[in-house]
């Protein structure tokens, strides 16, 4: 009954318009002060005990990175390292869209920043090219949702702050279902791209593509920087963070000299108030997971879930369309906070891998930011394609449908995301 009551009104304030971590904040204080007698000195110490984990430093740190790229012209030099090499294909220009973001998400940690990045350079250029609008939208806006996907991740970072899971197993194990995924969004970007016979480039030469792979060198080498160290041992995924925002920052300011100094104070703004929000919703999560537990809830599922013969594929399969129905009200990291603490002991029970199902939310939260109502990708390309959700919704389509097979692979296959950390003894 207390389940019932807990998310019938977290879903009325989400209903109302309300903010997710106000929505969460309010649900919790109400339930603590009128349903449940839990001592609020104990809320307190889970609140400070909750947030105080080390790797959610890696979230700002990731942030910050991201931002300066953005801003440091790290993602046109990537673009036209794509070109370069796959532009002659059909749907040239289309393809290098999903490599540069492929790329980018290894170095950016999040989609939307990926899709402004890559969009807003490459999108005047197709269409310059004679793409259609829509075909350059489509590609853009689900190729970006391998920056959470592609490691390294704020979206996976969270999960193992919600799960006490690996950050950097998780990170070793985005890898293959990240390149795999770009692989399948690129093969329905050629297959289309061959259908309507879309323009392609001239093939460049050797020395063109050497010129533009060194060009982007200094952006590509922060991957090695990043997953090198993880794997070395060399840092943790919190370190290889702050190395990457003091990395990014070297390259914008000295090397590439696309930012100003006098740029940092705003990019330390931005990446400050998104920190920020990603931390606030944290805080109310982390209380809102508090009082799950302390309720049973989770447990209770678990028991009952078990007691009805629910085994390993009708319980993912649940979990697949619970996580794809709430992608369309809320945002990833939203998604990850509220649904791993009810669901993690459930798939621990029934001895599914908790890097393996961290990777399957992942996925689903991709798919999630591509689809309406509240898919984030959407809103972002929408802003630079100028185009309505609706239309966007039917240009994204095709790539979609690829998505969700996609997403049953990963789900009934584990061993697509735990042969990489396996192989480097990380599990």
């Amino acid at each position: 009954m207390n389940a019932l009551v807990i998310f019938v009104l977290l879903a009325l304030l989400m209903l109302t318009g309300m903010p997710i971590s106000i929505s969460l904040g309010l649900t919790v204080l109400t339930f603590l002060f009128t349903m449940t007698h839990v001592p609020l000195e104990s809320v307190a110490l889970k609140l400070f005990t909750g947030i105080e984990k080390f790797e959610i430093m890696a979230i700002p740190f990731f942030i910050l990175a991201g931002n300066f790229l953005t801003h440091g012209g790290v993602a046109k030099r990537m673009i036209r390292f794509a070109i370069s090499m796959v532009g002659h294909w059909h749907g040239g220009l289309g393809l290098a869209g999903v490599m540069a973001c492929a790329l980018f998400a290894a170095i950016s940690g999040s989609s939307p920043a990926t899709v402004i990045a890559i969009g807003s350079i490459l999108l005047p250029a197709m269409l310059k090219a004679g793409f259609p609008n829509r075909f350059g939208a489509g590609v853009i806006t689900t190729s970006g949702a391998l920056g959470i996907l592609i490691p390294p991740s704020i979206v996976m970072v969270m999960y193992a702050v919600a799960t006490s899971t690996s950050v950097g197993a998780l990170f070793m194990a985005g890898v293959v279902p990240g390149l795999a995924l770009a692989v399948v969004l690129g093969g329905v970007t050629w297959f289309r791209a061959r259908k309507f016979n879309y323009p392609r480039q001239p093939k460049a030469s050797w020395g063109e593509r050497w010129t533009a792979f060194r060009q982007s060198v200094w952006g590509l080498f922060l991957i090695v920087v990043v997953m090198g160290g993880i794997y070395s041992g060399i840092f943790t995924p919190t370190e290889a963070a702050a190395m990457a925002a003091v990395y990014a920052f070297v390259v914008a300011i000295f090397i590439y000299k696309d930012m100003r100094l006098k740029d940092v104070p705003k990019v330390l703004l931005n990446s400050a108030n998104m920190s920020a929000m990603l931390l606030y919703i944290i805080t109310n999560a982390v209380l809102f997971s508090f009082i799950m537990t302390n309720e049973n809830i989770p447990q209770a599922l678990a028991d009952w879930m078990l007691g009805n013969g629910l085994g390993i594929i009708s319980f993912l399969l649940v979990v697949n369309i619970i996580l794809l129905l709430a992608g369309n009200f809320m945002e990833a990291s939203s998604i990850v906070l509220i649904f791993a603490p009810i669901m993690f002991p459930v798939a621990m029970k029934l001895g599914i891998d908790p890097v393996h199902f961290g990777i399957l939310m992942v996925v689903n939260m991709e798919i999630g930011m591509c689809h309406p109502p509240v898919g984030l990708n959407l809103y972002v390309a929408s802003g630079i394609t100028r185009m309505g959700i609706t239309e966007l919704t039917v240009a994204v389509w095709p790539w979609l449908l690829a998505m969700l097979g996609f997403l049953m692979v990963v789900t009934y296959w584990p061993e697509l995301s735990l042969w990489l950390p396996r192989r480097l003894g990380m599990l």
